[in-house]
């Protein structure tokens, strides 16, 4: 056990050496930082919100958008089914929560619900797809009536697949912003909680975040109001502009429109001729050609490019725009069309997100957290160390020295794979610290065990090394396991203490007995001890 050749020992000294060099960048001034980050691998830790100050957001999927979305696309679904199964009704509408379908002919009404099941798959709603099976609707059929309604069981399944996509298409939006490890993830069974570091503007977070991005593009209806009063004709719907307390009729029929959703870029740019922001955008293959049958079969017609339900600009149509790419334009500010490009690229959100509760971490609380945590680092280290001197004197030493580069490799790991470091994480490193004294104690206790039955110093080093490895590994191996399951089932600050405890076991099992057996076995080698200093 106290053999090493001489490849182990250039392999651990430079796994030393490279330890120091990755960490050094957290005690460089910030120009440094920048530089040595430009120019290597090594970088300062990425710090939480709450030590590096930010902005904190909890959303809130909106049941009732969600709903009527739901709602509003069932009615053209249940046209398409029937006229594909070529079954002639009389009308199809809306009451709350259900859509009534009236047939023309009774006799249809078996055949009609049996076009109509496709509407309504059954979903599996349990883990690995083996649990119960849902419907979104309930369906009710009687005379020549047909009633869908929509389940709360199917309520709740949308909206926790609206959660899932939300959560995406928000990381995609907030990594678009430039900064580092935001915090995006799931509370409860609706809300999603962001915090994003660096950024003291909740309101360029809401603006990103909450704008759902539905984006169409819609022909202009040939008639317009001329009073407020004024009702749209059939297959017309009526739209406030941009600017303005002005609304606009714009089609409704599938013919009509072209949906944003096959858009596969958007990127800020300036109109060569007037200078002002636009968003220049690129369809994929269907929508390409989609918005270029739109386009030629409409030529010298106004269409309106519609965003959220708000007509942002309506251009005239002067040739087929068959490219699949154009341009948006609405007298946007420079910001607003970074960050309109930034919510077309990601997508739009299923559903409305509503803010619950916003607020703005100064940056002045985080460098209090900061120095309290590093003022209880301090003391807690250089406890450890004293007590491992007094108690085990020159073992003591070896093992303050494993401790110190313990702390080292730590940092170091944390700074290059860019884990972000909470205050929890830092009341997690300075439990691993007092842990990792631990693995030597062990150690030192069974050496000294060996040495009072009556071995030889150098047979006694021998086999506390041999007959503590296991235990040093199984005690190791136990808080890794706990610091997992702390990181797989938790969230926020369970998941930055976990961090830090799983690299700090990790690091232990490296420095608290490879490194401290390759000093140890240094020292024998030199000093060829008679008796053991404990």
């Amino acid at each position: 056990m106290l053999y090493f050749s001489q490849w182990k020992i250039i392999a651990i000294i430079l796994s030393v050496v490279a330890g120091i060099l990755l960490a050094l960048p957290n005690v460089l001034p910030p120009a440094a930082q920048k530089y040595v980050a430009q120019h290597t691998i090594a970088r300062p830790m990425t710090l939480g919100l709450d030590l590096q100050g930010g902005s904190y957001v909890l959303l809130e999927i909106d049941r009732n958008d969600l709903i009527n979305k739901l709602m509003e696309q069932l009615p053209g679904d249940i046209r398409g089914a029937l006229r594909q199964a070529r079954i002639p009704y009389k009308g199809i509408n809306r009451s709350g929560n259900s859509v009534i379908v009236r047939l023309s002919d009774p006799a249809d009404l078996d055949k009609a619900r049996q076009a109509l099941d496709i509407l309504n798959p059954p979903l599996d709603q349990g883990l690995f797809s083996t649990g119960t099976t849902i419907k979104i609707y309930n369906i009710s059929a009687q005379d020549q009536q047909i009633t869908f309604t929509l389940s709360d069981q199917g309520i709740d399944y949308r909206i926790r697949r609206a959660i899932q996509q939300s959560l995406k298409i928000v990381e995609n939006r907030i990594n678009a912003l430039g900064t580092t490890e935001p915090t995006i993830q799931q509370q409860g069974s609706d809300r999603i909680i962001l915090q994003v570091p660096g950024v003291q503007d909740p309101d360029q977070v809401k603006r990103v975040v909450g704008q759902t991005a539905k984006l169409t593009f819609q022909l202009v209806c040939e008639t317009q109001p001329t009073n407020a009063s004024d009702r749209p004709p059939p297959e017309c719907k009526s739209l406030p502009l941009k600017e303005g307390k002005q609304q606009l009729w714009v089609q409704t029929s599938s013919r009509a429109t072209v949906d944003g959703a096959d858009l596969t870029d958007a990127q800020p740019g300036f109109d060569q001729r007037t200078n002002e922001p636009i968003v220049n955008f690129r369809f994929n293959q269907k929508g390409a050609r989609e918005f270029g049958r739109l386009t030629a079969e409409n030529v010298g017609k106004p269409f309106a490019i519609v965003l959220d339900d708000v007509v942002v600009s309506y251009p005239r149509i002067n040739e087929p725009i068959l490219g699949g790419s154009g341009m948006i334009s609405g007298n946007f500010a420079v910001e607003e069309a970074n960050d309109l490009a930034i919510v077309l690229r990601s997508g739009a959100l299923p559903a409305r997100l509503t803010v619950v509760e916003e607020r703005s971490v100064g940056p002045s609380l985080g460098s209090d957290s900061i120095k309290a945590g590093f003022v209880a680092s301090v003391v807690g280290v250089a406890g450890v160390l004293v007590f491992m001197i007094l108690v085990y004197v020159l073992f003591g030493v070896f093992a303050d020295v494993a401790l110190v580069v313990n702390l080292v490799f730590l940092i170091a790991i944390m700074s290059v794979f860019g884990f972000t470091l909470t205050l929890p994480g830092i009341a997690g490193i300075v439990l691993t610290l007092g842990m990792a004294v631990d693995s030597n104690v062990l150690v030192f206790e069974r050496i000294r065990e060996e040495w009072r039955h009556g071995r030889s110093a150098l047979s006694s080093i021998e086999t506390g090394f041999k007959q503590a490895l296991a235990t040093v590994f199984d005690v190791n191996i136990t808080h890794m396991i706990a610091a997992a399951v702390l990181f797989g089932f938790g969230s926020g600050p369970i998941r930055g203490f976990a961090i830090t405890l799983f690299i700090g076991v990790l690091t232990t099992l490296f420095t608290a007995f490879t490194l401290t057996r390759l000093i140890v076995a240094m020292w024998v080698r030199q000093v060829r001890p008679k008796e053991v200093p404990l």
